[in-house]
């Protein structure tokens, strides 16, 4: 996380203070460097250059406005999972052409917005899928571009799950039904089916998951080159891991180093799907200290924060490193980090060794960009908190605080509870 360093022993995002962003906007707040997503997305076209992958960026990932404005702005197109990311996409002028939409159940309004906005690529997970596509492309007289989403049976040394390339999953198709469709392409008039599409899974930190997946996926293209079936696209997908401990992650060079190969022998046009790697160690989460407390077995830092606003360590036990934002030199002890929600999974951290702190002293979570805001939620009625983004000695708030107001907007009263 090279754009959030301390100086003078405070921490900032680029040129600016974080504890003066808390400050202005409160907490808990999300901030991000904008110069970090930039550099990100620039490393992994950088290595795969060769191939000259469709970089598009995964909206799930963090699909604040600002955020995909950045990416788009910087060339990569979107890779999208509902009409809700393709309406933020379209929003900020993402070219439909670089737009692929995944998704095992896509909605019949998704479909229809998907192909008014004339999308490079479904990515089909399914038969009846595929169908409902053609038929509604066939009552919209609409040419729709199709890619398979095939389930190479490769299981990624991730957590389970995150883990998609598996056919115990719900994603893709299996190689002999993906075969079959390709053989009676014929039948889905309204579709041109060129591609093929994969994804084993997220916050892979090896190269071998993806090379296994590739042997199945070339022995499988030249299966269908024996069989004069004629593709234009590859997805690799995404999936690559970043550091969020002190653990080895193979570099994004070394991946390509094994993979450009493999690509390069596809001989089709290469698209990607990163969106951790652009965006985890582009941001942090900042939160105020509550209250020490000590019940004889355990320590616990208790924090204005909560899982409604990073619930990685409750679904996946997930590890995230966290700093003070003021260095300090009291002593260090043996800690519980825990949020406010009536819940026993509300913890950011368990038997982590950190300085003593004391009520309103600033924790900044790392690796925050990603699977972080976009997973939040309103449990226990709490608003989410703000989105500021840095970009050198500049700050914009990104999106603003909810309130109570935002969260009650849409509720109504049914008569017979009116007094």
């Amino acid at each position: 996380m090279e754009h959030f360093k301390y100086k003078n022993n405070s921490l900032y995002c680029e040129n600016v203070s974080v504890a003066a962003i808390a400050r202005e906007f409160g907490t808990p707040c999300y901030i991000y460097s904008y110069h970090a997503f930039v550099t990100q997305l620039q490393n992994i076209k950088k290595a795969f250059a060769p191939v000259d992958p469709l970089v598009c960026f995964a909206l799930k990932t963090n699909d604040n406005s600002a955020v995909i404005k950045t990416m788009v702005d910087q060339g990569a197109g979107c890779d999208i999972v509902s009409g809700g990311e393709l309406y933020k996409a379209l929003k900020v002028n993402a070219d439909p052409k670089k737009i692929v939409f995944a998704s095992v159940g896509k909605t019949d309004t998704e479909i229809r917005d998907a192909l008014k906005a004339g999308i490079l690529l479904f990515n089909v997970e399914s038969l009846p899928e595929l169908s409902r596509i053609n038929e509604i492309a066939g009552e919209t007289k609409t040419r729709a571009g199709a890619a398979l989403r095939i389930n190479p049976d490769v299981k990624a040394p991730t957590h389970d799950r995150i883990t998609t390339g598996t056919l115990d999953k719900k994603f893709g198709l299996d190689l002999s039904t993906a075969e079959l469709v390709l053989l009676n392409r014929q039948k889905y008039s309204w579709l041109d089916i060129s591609g093929i599409h994969m994804h084993i899974g997220s916050q892979i930190t090896t190269v071998e998951p993806y090379v296994a997946a590739m042997k199945k996926v070339l022995a499988f293209l030249h299966k269908l080159g024996g069989e004069n079936i004629p593709l234009k696209y590859f997805d690799l997908g995404g999936g690559f891991g970043i550091p969020y401990d002190h653990s080895p992650v193979t570099p994004i060079g070394d991946f390509a180093k094994e993979l450009i190969p493999l690509l390069k022998e596809t001989r089709l046009r290469i698209i990607m799907e990163p969106g951790r790697y652009i965006t985890g160690n582009s941001g942090i989460l900042v939160m105020e200290t509550l209250y020490i407390k000590d019940n004889g077995v355990k320590k616990f830092i208790i924090v204005d924060a909560g899982m409604n606003d990073l619930p990685r360590p409750s679904l996946y036990d997930a590890y995230h490193e966290i700093v003070p934002v003021k260095k300090t030199s009291a002593p260090e002890d043996v800690f519980d980090v825990v949020g406010p929600i009536c819940e026993s999974g509300d913890f950011f951290a368990k038997k982590r060794t950190m300085p003593s702190m004391k009520r309103g002293d600033l924790l900044a979570i790392k690796s925050a960009g990603a699977y972080c805001y976009a997973m939040s939620s309103n449990y226990n009625v709490r608003g989410r908190g703000a989105e500021v983004m840095v970009k050198g000695n500049d700050y914009h708030l990104i999106r603003e605080r909810e309130t109570i107001k935002d969260l009650l907007r849409g509720e109504q009263m049914p008569d017979f509870l009116k007094s």
